[in-house]
């Protein structure tokens, strides 16, 4: 089974149909007007048809449980036989293969940190790393549409809302930076579980305000 970009709808075609505006006192201060480019999806990542997807992987990229197993599997063995030619990859960076029996054109292999409460704050910076490296990665190859896993919340520990709320601002951040997001046309949030898409449908407008919004709040 193969899912189309087509398929999934925008955080902004959302906003018109199954989602209703965030109040004003939850706004962020900082917010971003990329809703048309976000899109918010659960199910499985290795079936989305997209210039790449991201692999959380581990530091070997050789593969591993999780997301990572998954994708080795559906993408065959010839993944693995690439990815021993890359001598592995440091926490919060990227790396990029061909995708083999996947749907998507490439995938972007990146590392998350193993979340520590007593350090959070490095633990957010290379999960944040581990976003802007893949896509500035998309940027390297070309690409303009791009499927993110929920980075590091199985395995490694890191509280979903905690990194789903960072991912969403480094997200933003990018788009907003050198005018990256005239080179983007989507990027998909991909999640394992109901409940963590409606985690993420709690969270996103919060960052990414409907259109009308963000004027209202960004002339006061």
């Amino acid at each position: 089974m193969v899912t189309k970009l087509n398929a999934i709808p925008t955080l902004a075609s959302l906003y018109t149909s199954t989602l209703s505006s965030p109040a004003p006192s939850t706004l962020s201060a900082s917010i971003y007007p990329f809703a048309s480019l976000l899109s918010l999806h659960c199910g499985d990542i290795t079936t989305l048809s997209v210039d790449a997807i991201v692999n959380a992987a581990n530091n070997s990229l050789l593969g591993g449980g999780g997301v990572d197993g998954a994708i080795h599997r559906a993408a065959g063995p010839s993944l693995l036989s690439e990815c021993r030619t890359l001598n592995g990859c440091e926490t919060g960076s990227a790396k990029t293969t061909s995708a083999y029996n996947l749907p998507s054109k490439h995938i972007i292999h990146t590392v998350g940190p193993v979340y520590k409460s007593s350090s959070h704050d490095e633990s957010e910076r290379l999960l944040r790393s581990a976003y802007r490296s893949s896509l500035d990665e998309l940027n390297r190859i070309g690409g303009k549409t791009i499927a993110f896993p929920s980075i590091s919340t199985g395995v490694y520990g890191y509280p979903f809302e905690k990194a789903a709320t960072a991912a969403l601002d480094e997200i933003g951040s990018w788009l907003e930076s050198n005018n990256n997001h005239k080179n983007i046309e989507r990027i998909i949030l991909c999640c394992f579980s109901q409940k963590d898409y409606d985690k993420y449908l709690h969270l996103a407008p919060t960052l990414f305000p409907p259109q009308d919004v963000f004027n209202q709040y960004a002339v006061s």
